[in-house]
Formats: structure tokens, C-alpha cells, sequence
């Protein structure tokens, strides 16, 4: 709602800056974003990359709950020394897991950050060159807090602005 209320604001600033018709478009890059095929690509390098971490780290988890379950079935009547060992591992065990859990999500997070931000510099410029092979003169990203990614200058009211607060101040 409320980048719809800063769209319409914008509209009518834009509307007062010239009586010439103006080119406006709107991006929904989450769209762009879901269905490109850079995206599709980096998931499928994400997914080769990662898997066999992936499938060490539930191996672990398995051998921990055969663990538990062990403890649980048997340690009413295994000895206090062989209960207490086996405590011990799965204590240590389940910390490992959980740190390499941690460095794994870490690590996937980093990647994910490192790639969408290559794809979204990519949809970013893919955005200007269409507004610029088909004269937009303004393009606005829907969902996304700063808007505006492309403006000509013929809209650009900047100094105007900062004209008027001069003015202001004296």
C-alpha cells in the first residue's frame, strides 16, 4: 500500500514537472528475478556445490538419533562407565553437528548473497538499457524501497529543489 502511495506521489511530482507526455514503467523484479534464467543456473550451481555437505551433515544427524535411540532402548541396563561414554559422544557429536550445521548455512548464505547480487547488478542494467532503447523516462521497481532506477533528465528537478530551500533559508 504504502509503495503504491509513493508511486501515485511520484506520478503526479513527475505529471507537475512538464505538460509533455511522459514514459513511465514499472519493474516487478521479483518476477524478473524468479524467473530468469540466470537464477536458474546459480540454483542448480548452488545445489552441485553444496549437496554433498548436505547429505555428510544428515548422515550425521542419522548416526546421532541411532545414537539416542541406543541410549534410550539399552541404557537401563548397560553399564554406568558404557552409559556415560555413550552420553559423551552424543553430546560431542551434536555439538559437531550443530557447528558444522551453523558453517554450512553460513557458507550457503554467502554464496546465495554473493550470487543474486551479480544477477541483480545484471536485471539493474537490463532495466536501463530497455529504458533507454525505448525512451522511457522513468522506471520504478515495484517492492523495493528506493524505487526509481532510471530517470531522464527532463524530470529531474534536483536543483529546482535545492534552489527553493536556498531560497527558503534566507
Amino acid at each position: 500500500m504504502k509503495n503504491r502511495i509513493s508511486l501515485f506521489v511520484i506520478l503526479l511530482f513527475v505529471a507537475n514537472v512538464s505538460y509533455a507526455e511522459l514514459k513511465v514503467g514499472v519493474v516487478n523484479v521479483a518476477k524478473v528475478l524468479q524467473g530468469s534464467p540466470q537464477a536458474k543456473k546459480a540454483q542448480k550451481r548452488m545445489e552441485q556445490e553444496f549437496s554433498p555437505r548436505k547429505k555428510h551433515l544428515e548422515a550425521r544427524v542419522k548416526e546421532i538419533m541411532k545414537l539416542e535411540e541406543k541410549l534410550t532402548r539399552d541404557g537401563s541396563v548397560m553399564g554406568e562407565s558404557e552409559r556415560r561414554k555413550l552420553e559423551k559422544d552424543i553430546f560431542d557429536k551434536k555439538r559437531e553437528a550443530k557447528r558444522s550445521q551453523q558453517e554450512f548455512k553460513e557458507d550457503v548464505s554467502m554464496w546465495n548473497n554473493e550470487e543474486m547480487g551479480k544477477i541483480q547488478r545484471g536485471v539493474l542494467d537490463a532495466i536501463k538499457a530497455l529504458a533507454k532503447d525505448e525512451s522511457f523516462d522513468l522506471v520504478l521497481m515495484d517492492g523495493v524501497q528506493n524505487g526509481v532506477v532510471y530517470y531522464t533528465n527532463k524530470i529531474d528537478v534536483t536543483d529546482k529543489v535545492q534552489a527553493k530551500l536556498a531560497a527558503l533559508s534566507d
